[in-house]
């Protein structure tokens, strides 16, 4: 594979289709290979078990690239943009390239999960645009649902596979981001609170009183009192000063849902890293980190976010 840049565009994105061992091996350790012999800082997050199999292959030169485990890091795919690409994009200021292996999506993802995913693949291209970076997305093309590798065709405009490096006739990452943008309907029966400027810290108190009762203790509860702060407040800031939240668990999962009648206009809302002196604007992406999943849908009729925490 090259997965070089061209004279048109700085920013490269290709995805890898993979069947087995042998094609991830060939197609991430030379492309690791090339980027640490033209001297490009390098980096991979990956599940753990293709970790292991990108150090093998590269035997002495692994200690070159910086490793980070997708199932922790990018359990959120939210927390991606932000907390792995950029993070490690950003702290390489006098690389002339940078490298990244990315695979957010492996076999075990929730359909729950699986929208997020897929619009975090389409946005890394409105967060990257312009930079000299190159991200390569394996796919495991004999493990993933077949609508996982139709959505990548969209998501990137490259394409790798046995046979060769294509063009994504496909390609439109606003399509999908659109497509995904999926209503979000709470069940029936979940704990329901209004609230306006004057009745937040009611939100508040209202939301660790319902997860006490369902049970939910120590670092959780104060991990979901934060995301409702943050949430209830960006809604009467930003959105049309008013809201409702909803509180239910889902499996081992407690989740908190707040929805205004504003319309959330950008698309990487929450998933930018700040400039250090910027007051503010860090209510979504501090949500982000602290929840193992967020889904938001956005329209003309108002906005969801939905985020679950670990129980």
């Amino acid at each position: 594979m090259t997965g070089t840049a061209t004279s048109h565009e700085p920013f490269v994105h290709p995805a890898l289709f993979y069947r087995g061992t042998d094609q991830y091996i060939a197609g991430t350790v030379p492309f690791l290979r090339e980027g640490l012999d033209a001297g490009e800082p390098a980096a991979v997050a990956a599940p753990p078990d293709r970790l292991e199999l990108i150090r093998e292959g590269l035997g002495e030169r692994a200690a070159e690239v910086r490793f980070i485990d997708m199932t922790q890091a990018g359990r959120n795919p939210g927390r991606i943009i932000p907390g792995v690409l950029l993070k490690f994009a950003d702290a390489q200021p006098d690389a002339r390239r940078v490298r990244i292996i990315g695979e957010p999506i492996w076999r075990g993802r929730s359909a729950v999960e699986y929208p997020a995913c897929v619009q975090h693949e389409a946005l890394i291209n409105a967060a990257f645009t312009g930079r000299a970076v190159t991200i390569l997305c394996p796919y495991d093309a004999g493990q993933l649902e077949e609508q996982a590798l139709s959505d990548a065709l969209a998501t990137h405009p490259v394409v790798i596979d046995a046979d060769g490096e294509t063009r994504s006739t496909a390609y439109g990452p606003e399509r999908i981001i659109a497509h995904y943008n999926e209503p979000l309907l709470a069940p029936l029966g979940a704990a329901t609170s209004l609230f306006a400027a004057q009745t937040l810290p009611d939100a508040r108190d209202f939301a660790v009183s319902q997860a006490r009762s369902l049970g939910i203790s120590g670092v959780s509860l104060g991990d979901l009192e934060l995301a409702v702060a943050e949430l209830t407040t960006n809604s009467v800031v930003h959105g049309a000063g008013s809201g409702i939240l909803r509180i239910w668990t889902d499996s081992d999962r407690i989740v908190c849902e707040v929805h205004d009648g504003g319309q959330l206009t950008d698309p990487l809302a929450g998933r930018r890293r700040p400039n250090p002196t910027q007051p503010g604007g860090r209510g979504l992406l501090l949500v982000h980190r602290l929840a193992d999943l967020v889904r938001i849908h956005t329209g003309p009729d108002g906005t969801t976010i939905r985020c679950y925490l670990p129980g």
